[in-house]
């Protein structure tokens, strides 16, 4: 807990300069907009996310780390109700939590409210590692919020939780990357975890393809609910990342920001 900030924070620098880099020497698409154009909003974003989520602490000072320092604390959720093997609980964590992602961005898509909110991630009109930091800060609160009450209710360990963080923020960068991968480790590796062309599907503007694929770390989920869809139409070089909708709006902070309480 003492370091935790330190170690996930460079963890996530360490992973972002590495496929930045990757996507210079290696990329995947031709870009729609400059880097230094979206790059600007995707940050400004996050920065504002940062901000949301230090407003958020000061009500509820144990986010979802904390949470399940307290949890162990007061006894609190299954985990430590129920005695089982430190492994055994280490993994089913890891599930449930990625699982509840998985059914969260599920949600975002048929909720109309949600939708509002989650349309800001996909206005992106680029998809590369900074489309991974590209939430709105009013969904980036509830689902911090669903974590925290997750947490209270399976009681799984601090380390799970750490584990399960850097994780989710590791593959989301990795599949959100405009990078290229040969097509057979591609085959191999969505077996397991999503990849780069396995997520773009659920970033092209054709409903029946957003509307799929909705993992962020592992691809199971997408498979076991038939909700995975394989390749683009269009092919990746042809199809149309963003929404149905095409403009230069979604490059700029403010409107982004604004988004989710505009009409379109």
């Amino acid at each position: 807990m003492e370091h935790e900030t330190i170690i996930r924070l460079s963890i996530f620098l360490g992973i972002f300069g590495t496929l930045s880099l990757v996507e210079v020497l290696n990329p995947r698409r031709a870009r729609v907009v400059t880097r230094r154009k979206r790059w600007f909003t995707n940050w400004g974003i996050i920065l504002v996310d940062t901000f949301a989520l230090r407003l958020l602490a000061l009500v509820l000072p144990l986010l979802a780390v904390g949470a399940a320092v307290d949890a162990h604390t007061l006894g609190l959720g299954l985990f430590n109700i129920v005695d089982l093997p430190i492994a055994v609980e280490f993994i089913i964590a890891i599930l449930v939590l990625d699982f509840t992602i998985w059914l969260q961005h599920l949600l975002t898509h048929k909720i109309p409210f949600l939708w509002r909110l989650h349309r800001v991630h996909h206005a992106d009109r680029d998809m590369d590692v900074t489309t991974a930091i590209r939430f709105h800060p009013i969904e980036i609160l509830l689902s911090m919020l669903l974590k925290i009450g997750l947490v209270y209710l399976l009681g799984p360990s601090t380390i799970a939780v750490i584990v399960f963080e850097i994780m989710l923020n590791g593959l989301a960068m990795f599949n959100h990357a405009n990078i290229h991968l040969p097509q057979r480790i591609d085959q191999i590796m969505r077996k397991i975890i999503v990849t780069p062309d396995m997520h773009r599907v659920h970033h092209s503007v054709e409903r029946s393809e957003h509307n799929s694929n909705y993992g962020f770390a592992l691809s199971i989920w997408d498979q076991i609910f038939g909700t995975y869809i394989a390749q683009p139409n269009k092919g990746h070089d042809n199809m149309t990342v963003g929404l149905q909708w095409q403009d230069r709006h979604p490059d700029q902070l403010w409107w982004s920001l604004w988004l989710p309480f505009q009409r379109k």
